[in-house]
């Protein structure tokens, strides 16, 4: 049976290469694909909308390598077809984003929307290259060598499935919410002002406070940044729950920087008061490509160290 099947792919190269193509490029779109905590993409219209993406992604990055073999360049057109198609979800992704987060209690933020649209987008070029790969493998030595250089583009694609978190960039630490007089801290940092003698009785009694303290100067920037903040807010919420209604400012979940030394003190109201678990939520928030900042490599800043 193996031995016919082996004769057969010889013979049908080509078929051979699209198949495993394909086959690899679908396979590292099921790995990409994850229905979390933030119910997005939803289950199973959501999911079956990104699997029939990937299926096209990867019979483009399947037959993008036989043309080319073929000396049949017209084909290789459909690649920038694809490529506008996918700005296309990650418009669409924005969209539908944009609209859940008017009914959020605790909104995610235009950054965490912009982030989680351009990571739809790129997970199909990746699932395009885990295709290509696979076919041209296949294409150029045989069925088993496109086996093994699909293999090789699922590791790749497994290692970047996802980016770097809060962890990397900030110590995350509980801290203790007190109110003095109708001020709220959280640990030495200023949150806000709070009227109401009852909400501040619910602050107390249910109140959680983490600090950030970022470990550079390039961490300090970005915990600056007010979609960063909003990111951490939205995840520590809807992981714990958050206490609160709408027409209720006081009790919103808020973020505030210490000027002095940038860290960042977070306020938020949980249905489950637990300090240890909100530590590694707030520690594994992603940190936002549209929220970095580097100014330690900016021109001015290397030549200062240089002549330091």
């Amino acid at each position: 049976m193996l031995q016919h099947l082996n004769d057969y792919f010889d013979v049908h190269q080509t078929v051979a290469s699209v198949l495993i193509g394909i086959a690899f490029g679908l396979f590292a779109r099921f790995l990409l694909l994850r229905s979390d905590y933030r119910q997005y993409p939803t289950f199973p219209h959501g999911q079956i909308i990104h699997i029939s993406l990937g299926f096209i992604a990867s019979a483009l990055g399947a037959v993008a390598v036989p043309a080319l073999y073929q000396k049949n360049l017209t084909a290789l057109t459909f690649l920038t077809v694809a490529a506008q198609q996918f700005r296309d979800v990650r418009n669409m992704e924005r969209e539908t984003l944009s609209k859940m987060d008017s009914m959020e209690l605790v909104s995610r933020g235009t950054s965490y929307i912009e982030g989680i649209a351009m990571v739809f987008e790129g997970r199909n070029y990746l699932v395009i290259m885990a295709a290509m790969t696979a076919s041209l493998f296949t294409t150029a030595v045989n069925v088993w060598a496109g086996t093994a250089g699909g293999l090789l583009s699922l590791i790749v694609v497994w290692k970047l499935r996802s980016g770097k978190s809060l962890s990397h960039i900030a110590h995350v630490r509980s801290a203790p919410v007190t109110v003095k007089g109708p001020d709220l801290y959280v640990g030495d940092i200023y949150i806000m002002n709070i009227g109401l003698e009852s909400d501040q009785k619910i602050v107390c009694e249910r109140g959680l406070g983490l600090i950030l303290e970022p470990k550079n100067a390039n961490g300090r920037v970005t915990l600056s940044n007010i979609g960063q903040r909003q990111a951490i807010l939205y995840d520590l919420s809807t992981i714990l729950g958050v206490y609160r209604d709408t027409g209720e400012p006081s009790l919103l979940p808020m973020a505030k920087l210490n000027l002095d030394s940038g860290s960042l003190g977070v306020f938020i109201l949980p249905h489950d008061k637990d300090p240890s678990k909100a530590v590694e939520i707030a520690s594994r928030v992603p940190l936002l490509e549209t929220a970095v900042r580097m100014p330690s490599k900016a021109g001015v800043n290397q030549e200062a160290k240089d002549h330091g």
